[in-house]
């Protein structure tokens, strides 16, 4: 894991709160998931191999959406506004706007993202589970195991691009932004 934090226990009952918010934003985050694969394909389409990771990512992120509104149409629900995610808001605004960085940097991102998702989706299971929502437990788990490949799938991508050195450091530096922004968050009925 490139997490350099851990979600507060105090997360869990916050987010389970109330479970139609909860479900709204899981579905928003995994649309936006499968857009920023998409929005790399468009914006590197020479990029080789990595359209077909890309896509496929894409994909996976799509049927996650299917999954989740779902759900929420079991539960009588419709998914409510997109609201603004000021954690993914601020992982962005680190990213340089400069070729091979920007790149570079935006691969990170999405990196972060992935696995703090596969982290607080891990809990969600973890915490529906002890509750005895066996549906929800499972439903989560299954989830936060693709997350954590995505995440994977994005240091493959991000690499190469630059030497080792310039990766670790860059690792290094969003591994710590990632943390502070985390904790400056409140806890709330949301992914992040």
């Amino acid at each position: 894991m490139i997490l350099r934090s851990s979600t507060h226990p105090r997360w869990f009952a916050a987010s389970a709160a109330d479970l139609q918010a909860l479900l709204s934003d899981h579905l928003h985050c995994e649309r936006k998931a499968a857009e920023n694969s998409l929005a790399l394909v468009w914006r590197y389409p020479h990029r080789g191999t990595s359209v077909a990771q890309l896509s496929r990512l894409a994909h996976e992120e799509t049927s996650h959406v299917v999954q989740v509104a779902a759900l929420l149409a079991r539960h009588g629900w419709t998914p409510r506004a997109d609201t603004p995610n000021r954690y993914a808001r601020a992982l962005l605004a680190e990213v340089r706007g400069r070729e091979p960085e920007r790149l570079l940097d935006a691969l990170l991102v999405a990196a972060f993202i992935e696995a703090r998702s596969h982290e607080r989706l891990m809990l969600l299971a973890r915490g529906f589970g002890e509750r005895g929502d066996d549906e929800l437990a499972r439903f989560y788990g299954a989830l936060g195991d693709a997350e954590e490949r995505h995440a994977e799938t994005f240091l493959e991508l991000a690499r190469p691009l630059v030497p080792e050195a310039g990766f670790d450091e860059r690792l290094a530096f969003f591994g710590a932004r990632e943390a502070e922004i985390l904790a400056a968050l409140p806890h709330a009925s949301r992914i992040h």
